[in-house]
């Protein structure tokens, strides 16, 4: 059953899954945005003018103004994080500080306010660096203490503890969302396609961290939101974590950047440098629990996937 009549709060809502998934949701509903505007993909839409949007710059961190903001909310999508491996190599501080406390401070808001759903955006990075259709109930991997690379998957897994938790403790009715490789239109965090995509339209060196052969299951950004809704609408996802992904969307990270060479028609050259930092060789997941209780199917191949991908940022950059 499709969401309607609800005043949604987002937090995060300004980045590229959110605004997108606010976009799906906002002409029968009321959308709350609260985001510090760090990676602000709203710019790209037209939704600051949309009569249903409010937007509240804000920092999770800041309880009072997360609590006020909450108020009046029927559903909360939690996807406010530091993330990218630059950003949390550079502050692996605040990466745990926004991403736990941070949660927790959307949690007792939405216990105090009495939300009808939170969804929490945790990471398919809890599973380590070794990923094969690994299944929900599978061992999750907490990596070496040191390496700042895993205060984020760390956080996130710390972050889940706490949303079930307040599902047993406080009957709060949550959900977990583990987002495999999503990439399309708009999006302001730094990632592979992102990079090789905008770097073959200018004809700049596709540069490779490492030997290439890292494999990855990537997941267009609608498929993404398409399973974000059914964990909104459908009461079998109470209590319960999700991967979402597109485990037909697999491929090496070197045959990835030949694939966008040719879909860009670029001359670029592909070239390998040196990585120097602790990378995720293999991630595919199982989407076996959200086909089964959600009816969740990935729609969009890799390669049509791409040709949007590259048709809108060619606009972008020919702007």
């Amino acid at each position: 059953m499709a969401i309607t009549g609800k005043t949604i709060l987002m937090t995060g809502g300004a980045g590229f899954i959110g605004s997108q998934l606010a976009r799906r949701l906002i002409d029968n509903n009321e959308i709350v945005i609260f985001d510090n505007l760090h990676r602000n993909a709203l710019k790209f839409t037209d939704l600051d003018s949309h009569p249903n949007l409010r937007l509240v710059k804000g920092d999770v961190l800041d309880r009072a103004s997360l609590f006020e903001a909450m108020d009046g909310c029927d559903i909360v999508v939690h996807l406010a994080a530091i993330a990218g491996v630059d950003t949390v190599m550079e502050m692996p501080t605040l990466t745990l500080k926004v991403n736990l406390l941070g949660t927790l401070n959307a949690l007792d808001a939405a216990v105090k306010i009495g939300v009808e759903r939170f969804v929490d955006f945790s990471t398919s990075e809890v599973f380590g660096s070794h990923v094969y259709m690994a299944e929900e109930h599978n061992a999750t991997t907490l990596g070496v203490v040191g390496e700042s690379r895993w205060t984020y998957a760390v956080s996130k897994l710390a972050a889940e503890h706490l949303v079930y938790s307040y599902h047993k403790e406080h009957g709060l009715p949550t959900v977990t969302i583990r987002p495999f490789n999503v990439y399309g239109p708009q999006q302001v965090g730094i990632g592979a396609i992102h990079t090789f995509v905008v770097d073959a339209l200018k004809g700049n060196d596709l540069l490779i961290h490492g030997d290439g052969n890292q494999i990855r299951a990537w997941c267009y950004v609608d498929d993404m939101v398409d399973g974000t809704l059914l964990c909104l609408e459908r009461e079998e996802a109470i209590g319960h974590v999700f991967n979402i992904g597109n485990p037909r969307a697999t491929v090496t990270v070197a045959n990835l950047a030949q694939l966008i060479k040719r879909l860009c028609d670029s001359s670029s050259k592909i070239v390998y440098g040196y990585k120097d930092y602790v990378d995720i060789e293999l991630r595919i997941p199982s989407i076996k629990k959200a086909q089964t209780l959600l009816g969740y199917w990935p729609k969009v191949d890799l390669e049509e996937g791409l040709i949007r991908t590259i048709e809108w940022y060619r606009s972008l950059i020919g702007d």
